[in-house]
Parts: structure tokens; sequence; C-alpha cells
């Protein structure tokens, strides 16, 4: 006979034994609750006369049941002060869960990863009251897959005035995260008859495999030191997948003629581009460049991220589509997961509107550019290393020799000293004959650990220079 019995202070789902008599039933369900840690030490039991009522047994079974436990020593008691849980150790049930975790590195150099020490919490808080402080049944109702209006226009606004995205609410759809968005976006256009996405070589080889678990094929376009080699792309794809503002890995822009040559192509086959604006933000030269979406508005998706900028753990990403594509991938966003969460939506949308975001960029990306550069002065001390790339993003491309071990090599002695780092050759359609090299990330330690981060990693490359003499 299950039972769940509630006091003063504590709910307790338990089951009486209907084969045991009704005294013996309720002993053993306190004995078990008590030795599988369900009640905890100090934990205080309803009265004798309240739990009777609640599981309709007569005040003296439970009494007679808590003397009984008193004595064996699972419950105490003091005058006036009740009946509580006799502090014993609970019995442990080994499970697959109960494995330790293994400890995670003591160096995260990892790339396209934020210092999210630096999340704006005091702005995001005060965005909280404001936003649960009116309607509550916008805030807590049913959401819309389309995304909350308020970011939406938030983000029309925004994206227009800083990546030049030339877009409007109704054509915004927000996603909970860039792997969502291209998920979301592969399925549809799969659905729709297209059979083959370019996809840039080297690129981020998740991404590679969600278009293809879509059942689309990816064609290679080789990067260079213009950006992808988008002149080279035929009637024979449906869609290309471009990082243009910051080439992921190698960091690279698309050259200004790419970009044209980019739009002259989806005006002439009537193909879609897929612009990752994942770190489109963050350029430490200059202003940022704008977003590809603007050449071509109509055969564009231009896909952005808060992952990087406040954290990967909000899940909020946003897509801007071309008028044809936003019902569809509506409709696959509802199928998916109906909606995103609503509130950190407000909360998004009410940090944009009142330029707390604006200010969290500008912040960070002094900080973030502080650390590039002193990434790169020490790496200038070492002989044979090659940084690549414009000063933007949250990550630097280190190619290295070809007289040093190779790249596995250097990621597990890495790995030994505790620093994550990423490889560029598993980034690579065929690696073969393509340089090695390391994606070292200067965002995401905290301030007070990116130092230290920094002369473990050199401390593990001078111990690799030496072995080589």
């Amino acid at each position: 006979m299950r039972k769940t019995w509630s006091g003063s202070r504590i709910d307790l789902h338990i089951d009486l034994d209907a084969s045991k008599g009704r005294r013996s039933a309720l002993e053993s369900a306190l004995r078990d609750a008590i030795r599988q840690g369900r009640l905890a030490a100090g934990t205080l039991l309803p009265s004798t006369r309240g739990l009777a009522t609640e599981l309709g047994l007569s005040r003296g079974t439970v009494t007679a049941a808590y003397d009984q436990l008193v004595e064996e020593g699972y419950l105490t008691t003091r005058p006036g002060s009740g009946t509580t849980v006799a502090d014993i150790p609970p019995e442990t049930v080994p499970s697959p869960s109960a494995t330790p975790r293994p400890a995670g590195p003591r160096h995260d150099l990892r790339p396209g990863l934020p210092d999210v020490s630096d999340f704006p919490a005091r702005a995001w808080l005060a965005a909280t009251r404001r936003v649960v402080a009116g309607s509550r049944s916008a805030v807590l109702g049913a959401g819309d897959p389309q995304g909350r209006l308020e970011l939406r226009t938030a983000l029309a606004d925004y994206l227009g005035r800083t990546r030049g995205v030339v877009t409007s609410p109704d054509r915004i759809v927000i996603t909970s995260g860039y792997y969502q968005s291209l998920r979301l976006l592969s399925a549809v256009l799969a659905q729709n008859g297209a059979r083959a996405v370019a996809v840039e070589d080297p690129s981020h080889n998740v991404f590679r495999g969600v278009v293809q678990h879509a059942g689309l094929a990816t064609a290679p376009m080789p990067v260079d030191a213009h950006g992808a080699c988008v002149d080279a792309l035929t009637h024979e794809v449906d869609a290309m997948l471009l990082t243009p503002s910051h080439q992921y890995p190698t960091g690279v822009p698309l050259h200004p003629s790419r970009r044209q040559a980019a739009g002259a192509w989806t005006r002439t086959t009537g193909g879609l581009i897929i612009e990752d604006d994942y770190d489109g933000e963050y350029r430490y030269d200059r202003q940022p460049v704008g977003a590809l979406q603007g050449i071509a508005p109509d055969r564009t998706v231009y896909c952005g991220t808060a992952s990087k900028t406040l954290g990967p753990a909000l899940r909020l990403a946003w897509m801007a589509l071309p008028p044809q594509l936003v019902k569809p991938v509506v409709e696959a966003k509802q199928q998916a997961d109906l909606y995103t969460e609503s509130l950190s939506q407000l909360i998004l949308a009410d940090l944009i509107t009142n330029h707390a975001y604006d200010r969290h960029i500008r912040a960070t990306r002094l900080r973030y550019r502080r650390r590039r550069e002193l990434l790169l002065t020490r790496l200038s001390g070492v002989k044979g290393l090659t940084a690549h790339g414009v000063p933007a993003g949250l990550h630097t491309l280190v190619t290295l020799p070809a007289d040093w071990p190779p790249e596995d090599q250097v990621l597990s002695l890495c790995a030994r000293q505790g620093l994550a780092l990423r490889g560029l050759s598993e980034l690579h359609i065929d690696p073969r004959g393509r340089p090695a090299g390391l994606l070292i990330g200067f965002a995401a330690p905290p301030e007070h650990a990116y130092r230290p981060a920094l002369d473990a990693l050199f401390s593990t490359v001078q111990e690799l220079v030496a072995s080589l003499k």
C-alpha cells in the first residue's frame, strides 16, 4: 500500500507492505527510508497523532513503531522536542552513476569558449527583476516556436545596428543553440530536395556531422589566406556553410572579392548561404566586419548565438531567415522541442534593449584583445611556431614545425600537464598531407588563471623544444 504522508516540515512517500501487520509495515517503511538516506539525520518527524491521521492508522500503532525505532537507534526523542531521525550513515547502493567523474583540466585553453566568470551577473539579475515584475503569464505561460517577439524585435534592431544584417522580427527564429539551428536547417533542406552542402575545409567536424546526419552530402571548399574558395563552387551543391567573419579554425576573414563571389553564386544558382557568425562581435584591430548576409539577405541564413558572448549553458541562438524558409523552419522547431525556454529570452531582450549587452561585449572585447596580445608575445619567443589569422575571435591557430613530434603526441603531452587544447588535424576532411597545429583558446580561463595557463603551456613547449636538440 503506497502512502504519501506529510507533517509540518516534510513530505515523504513510503510503501506500507500489506502482507505485514500495520505496525511492522510502518517500522519497515521508516527503517528503509532512514537506511537509504531518504530521511536525513535530524529530520523532525510528524507527531504520532498527525501521522496516524494521515496514514489511517491508530495512534497506538504509530507510537509503538516510533518506540521500536528509538530502541534500535534509528530515531531519537526528547520531551518537548518531538521525534527526529538519528545520525546514522545511510546504506550506499552501487550504481554506474556513482562512478566518479574524471577531473577537468587544470588549464582550459580550448577554442570557442568564453570566460564565464565575466558573465554580467548584476545586469542579468536587474533584467530578471524587471522581467519577472512584469506579466507573469508572459514569463511563465506557453511559448512560441518561433521565439519570443520581444527578443526577435530586439535582435532585429541589434543585428542591423552591429552586424549589418537585413532582417525583421517576423524573419527571426530563436533556437537552443547553433547546433540546433543547423540541424533544423539541414532537415528542412533535405526535405525540400537538397542533396549536397559545401563546407569549408578545414571546418568544425561536429557541424559537418550535423549536415551529414540529415542525409546531405558534404563537398569540401578549400580554405586559403583569403578564406573559403567560394569561387570554385558549382551547381552541384545546394547550399554552402561559411564562417566569413572569422573562419574556423584558420582565423582568416572571407576576402571582399569572395564575398561578392558568394553573392553572385547564390543569385546565379538559387543556392543558399548558411552564415555562421559564431564570434563575429570580437574583432580587435578595427570594427568587426559586417555580416555576409547583407549582400544577399533573401538567399542567406544568418546564424548567431549567445554562447560566445554570455555562456554556452544559456542555450540561446537565433537565425535570420529568408522569407520562404520561415514557415518550414518554425514547423521543424515545433517538432523538435516545441519552443525555447521563455525567461532567458525575455532577459536577453531586456539586456539588448537597455544596451547592457553592448557594454558587456565592449568590456570583454578589451580583455580578450589583451589576452591575445600576451599569447602572441609568448609565441614569438618560440622558433618554428607560426600563428595564423587576424586579431579576432576567441582562439589562435598555431601550426607546428615539421620536425616536431606528431600532433597527437603534442596533445597527449599537454594533457598530462593538465592543459586542454584542440588539434587541427581532426578539422580537416582528409588530414593526410595537411599541416599539424594547435587551436589555443585565450578566453576561457578566468582572469587570474590565464597567465598560469600560459606558463604551463609554454613550459610544455620548451620541454618539447629541448627534446629535439
